[in-house]
């Protein structure tokens, strides 16, 4: 398999994550109840927007390498209540900031130096998110997940 085919391959593995965690997050501000909702929806919708971004740079990077862009998201979590929305978030981060390092690293290892550059700039995003959850969750629940 050439270079481009893996990464592009990865690519499309963090465009299906990217996109399940626009749709979780959105139901997640559609839905959420509770007495800390208020605070809580605008961080869902927020980072929504940030992850639908984090697709459509990633979408379009497949583009340029010749790949199709999947349309097709990851698995939704989407029951619960909102600790449960936020772990699950959490979780969600998680995933992605441990695959991503290693699309970074395939990246490194191929001299694919843009991908790489744009996919440490998503990690550096998801990593901020997943501190947004720690924080939030230490706050409303007295420990950390």
């Amino acid at each position: 398999m050439k270079g481009n085919e893996k990464v592009v391959k990865s690519l499309n593995a963090a465009l299906s994550m990217e996109l399940g965690a626009v749709l979780q997050y959105l139901h997640h501000h559609w839905t959420g109840e509770g007495i800390e909702s208020q605070t809580i929806l605008p961080i869902f919708k927020q980072i929504a927007l940030d992850e639908m971004r984090h697709a459509g740079l990633i979408a379009e990077r497949i583009n340029f390498l010749e790949g199709d862009p999947t349309l097709s998201p990851s698995k939704i979590r989407k029951y619960g209540d909102l600790i449960q929305m936020m772990k699950d978030d959490l979780s969600g981060e998680y995933d992605a900031i441990n695959y991503y390092k290693k699309v970074i690293k395939l990246c490194g290892e191929v001299g694919d130096s843009t991908t790489r550059l744009m996919m440490e700039q998503i990690l550096s995003d998801e990593e901020h998110h997943a501190d947004i959850w720690e924080t939030t969750l230490a706050k409303n629940k007295g420990t950390k997940p």
